[in-house]
């Protein structure tokens, strides 16, 4: 008898340690909790986030003196036997530009508010087995792709891929793996600079394109890092232009970026979009898809953003931009008839940031609220058709202008209408807060 009872309590016990490991594993496809490094997956989260086309009107200042890149000569290509034009094109293409992508791989730590912890029912006469708690702080791997931007050791990618990282090491094509220093970041444009100390023959710099002169229709290539399978080559079409996104955690918009239906997954980020002759075109950042894989629907921030950018985080570590200190939308027929306007086609400014330049210089947002296709929008505020005497149509063409024509303390003039006369206003710009406070 005793040992009939001492069997029941082993197998009980043996239930119950069953039951745990299956309550574990539960917890962990649920994704309630993410574990330790050693047992984490290595994967890199992708920005998804899409503006609304009610947007906040800075984004980048304007150009400054770029030093270009001095690209690595191009080396006598093998011609294999049997290929078409397009197929020696892109492995002359990837042969070329593959020793200047770089595979980078970071480690973040991740402190828990409120470690997860599991305590069992008390019921007398059933024992049950210790539970261990999980730590309070964590490691967390991630990854993503970059590209050598000069052979001084710098080398681009993107702000999500690093930011926060405690250590980032860089992965060479032929296998060198380096520790890099994160020297500059910007989130607003999800662009970062970081550097390693490497021998001359493995830093290798792309060769800038143009994006102005990019078209709908051209090729488009990418080679990155998706999942972790290194040095992968896509290739599609550039399927739009003139894209306005946000990037993850910023108020402010990324404007004129690439969209390209070649595959772009978690892994690629920070890696180059190259034209038909190697040339980097972008900066692959975020792609639109419910999977969370390519959906066909990626982008890539402009090279020319890039050029702007880059050589300002390299000296400063940082990067200043202009501000307005509005939130508008662009003119509809509804807005139109609503607010009775002289003009089809503008900016309406609904709100004016307080003590913000715009705000300084009178501009006015909203006084009322009206309900289109039941939408609650604020109406009555000013309507920006032109700024310097160069058109407004809508906000990404004063967002454009911003990005491509202004710097911080910098007079502008803008032409309104308010209360359906046209008048001009004189700004100055103001260097972009970190936050914006909303009242």
């Amino acid at each position: 008898m005793t040992n009939f009872m001492g069997t029941r309590k082993r197998n009980l016990r043996y239930i119950l340690l069953s039951a745990l490991v299956i309550l574990s594993l539960a917890i962990v496809s649920c994704n309630i909790f993410t574990w330790p490094s050693e047992l984490a997956g290595e994967v890199e989260e992708m920005v998804t986030k899409v503006i609304p086309k009610v947007m906040t009107a800075e984004v980048v200042a304007a150009p400054t003196s770029t030093p270009t890149p001095q690209p690595t000569p191009r080396p006598a290509l093998r011609q294999a036997p049997g290929l078409s034009e397009e197929e020696h094109l892109l492995t002359a293409i990837y042969e070329r530009v593959s020793p200047s992508v770089v595979h980078i791989r970071v480690v973040k730590r991740i402190k828990l508010e409120q470690p997860f912890s599991f305590e069992w029912p008390e019921i007398p006469g059933f024992p049950f087995p210790e539970v261990p708690r999980l730590p309070e702080e964590y490691y967390q791997p991630g990854e993503g792709s970059g590209f050598i931007w000069d052979t001084k050791g710098h080398i681009v990618t993107n702000n999500h891929v690093v930011e926060g990282a405690d250590k980032v090491q860089v992965h060479f094509f032929d296998g060198t793996i380096v520790e890099a220093e994160v020297i500059g970041t910007d989130p607003d444009s999800d662009l970062a600079v970081i550097k390693v100390d490497a021998s001359r023959e493995l830093l290798r710099p792309v060769e800038l394109g143009d994006s102005d002169n990019l078209k709908v229709g051209q090729m488009a290539i990418a080679i990155g890092n998706p999942f972790g399978q290194t040095w992968t080559m896509t290739k599609g079409i550039i399927s739009a232009l003139g894209r306005t996104f946000r990037p993850g955690g910023s108020p402010f918009a990324i404007p004129e970026m690439i969209q390209t239906d070649a595959a772009i997954n978690p892994g690629n980020s920070g890696g180059p979009l190259l034209d038909s002759q190697g040339r980097v075109i972008g900066v692959n950042t975020l792609i639109l898809s419910r999977s969370g894989s390519s959906a066909g629907v990626g982008f890539a921030v402009p090279i020319n953003i890039a050029k702007q950018v880059v050589p300002v985080l390299i000296e400063e570590g940082r990067y200043a931009y202009p501000w307005l200190g509005i939130t508008g939308m662009d003119l509809t027929p509804e807005l139109v008839e609503a607010m009775d306007l002289p003009v089809e086609r503008g900016a309406l400014v609904l709100k004016v940031v307080k003590e913000s330049p715009a705000d300084k210089a009178g501009l006015k947002g909203g006084d009322r609220i009206i309900k289109i296709e039941g939408q609650e929008v604020s109406i009555g505020g000013d309507v920006i058709i032109a700024i310097n005497d160069t058109p407004v149509r809508e906000m990404d063409d004063l967002i454009v202008y911003l990005v491509r024509h202004t710097r911080p303390d910098q007079v502008v003039e803008l032409t309104i209408i308010r209360d359906g006369k046209e008048m001009q206003v004189q700004v100055t710009l103001g260097e972009r807060p970190e936050t914006i406070e909303e009242e």
